[in-house]
């Protein structure tokens, strides 16, 4: 019905992407596709046996809307054993739906309109639209010619040109590149934030997906500015029960809790006490993950390399942003459109990523099987194309 009026801030946003693209071309027969960001592997036996034995046992009602102590008590020592971060569980942890309520309640929790958010590119878009939706601006800072990493000095340089910013979004192992952060790197990169009034939201959802080093968290190395966001949908194969954590200062804590609160009351109890089994008893689970998805990046970056394609080697997270060969252009929808309908093979437009275009993005949480499979397709889509 035409007059009625909703939220104004809906008509900056568009609908997904990489999901609206994921969708047209998952009706064409035969293709395989390594588009969605979400592990294959299934979750841990154990964990599963113990949200069965919460139904059983009738854990039915509502749990503190900030989640069961126990819980926060488990994230807590996970965190601390993990990434030498210290939290205290009774007020410093809360427990979201997903690292996306996390997310969401951050922002919503700790911006105002007009407030500038500062966030670098390429990164998966969500936090963009939620940023808008709270009325906040976000200032861009593209990465790309910088290995895709934000530097010290563009953060310096960023935070001199817009005064207002009250935030910081950084994703590390990031999205949709998979470049991660040195302990060094992230030591010089919070110089330019200490003691000044902005937050950083450290979305450190693939941390046990970081390859070549111990992932280091910004709750150890900037904890009274950071709100660390992580979960157990990368590392535990959990993406459905849907279980994150924001941690960080009391004070700011209290605030998000109180938007969890008002959005979705409380996580669901019985996938609580599945992750409280997750962090406790599976703790190096995602481990055995890392080891797989390691083999399999190899394996890409050795086929793709020798096809002639530039990739950007991942240090974590289970994705590879591959160049766009050169004689097909830089639009990368037409391109994965045409990947899709020529080869039968799905990846995700690098434009579906702001400062993304010209790239394309490609999931090897996938089978071996089906990502050697990929590879012969686009070998032979490529040598079609010389």
């Amino acid at each position: 019905m035409k007059f009625f009026k909703t939220n104004a801030r809906l008509d900056q946003l568009q609908p997904s992407s990489i999901l609206a693209f994921d969708a047209a071309i998952s009706e064409i027969p035969d293709i395989i596709k390594l588009t969605l960001g979400e592990p294959d592997f299934n979750t841990p036996e154990h964990v599963k046996a113990a949200g069965k034995a919460s139904i059983t046992n009738n854990e039915s009602h509502y749990t503190d809307s900030s989640g069961k102590l126990v819980l926060r008590v488990a994230a807590a020592d996970f965190l601390h054993n993990k990434y030498h971060a210290t939290y205290n569980p009774t007020n410093q942890i809360i427990v979201t739906v997903g690292a996306t309520g996390a997310i969401y309640s951050t922002i919503t929790a700790l911006t105002n309109p007009n407030d500038e958010v500062i966030i670098p590119i390429p990164i998966f878009p969500l936090y963009i639209p939620i940023t808008l939706l709270n009325g906040a601006k976000p200032v861009f800072v593209d990465t790309t010619n910088d290995g895709f990493k934000l530097t010290p000095s563009r953060l310096q340089a960023t935070l001199l040109a817009h005064p207002q910013a009250k935030m910081l979004i950084l994703n590390y192992p990031t999205n949709p590149t998979g470049v991660t952060y040195t302990r060094e790197e992230l030591t010089a990169l919070v110089e330019p934030l200490r003691n000044k009034p902005i937050v950083v939201l450290s979305d450190e959802i693939y941390s046990e997906l970081s390859y070549d080093q111990n992932h280091v968290s910004l709750g150890e190395i900037l904890p009274e500015q950071t709100i660390l966001v992580t979960g157990l949908s990368k590392s535990h194969a959990m993406t459905g029960w849907r279980i994150g954590f924001a941690a960080g200062p009391a004070d700011l804590i209290q605030k998000i809790a109180m938007i969890s609160q008002f959005t979705v009351t409380s996580a669901t109890t019985n996938a609580q006490d599945a992750a409280i089994e997750a962090l406790t008893s599976g703790a190096d689970d995602g481990l055995i993950m890392q080891a797989e998805y390691v083999k399999r990046r190899d394996y890409l970056i050795k086929r793709l390399t020798q096809m002639g394609i530039a990739v950007i080697k991942p240090t974590g997270a289970f994705y590879i942003f591959m160049q766009i060969p050169t004689q097909f252009g830089t639009d990368s929808f037409a391109f994965g459109h045409r990947l899709a309908i020529e080869a039968h093979l799905g990846l995700v437009p690098g434009g579906a990523f702001p400062a993304g275009e010209g790239y394309m993005r490609l999931s090897y949480a996938a089978s071996m099987t089906n990502l050697i499979n990929a590879m012969d397709r686009l070998e032979r889509f490529m040598q079609a194309h010389v």
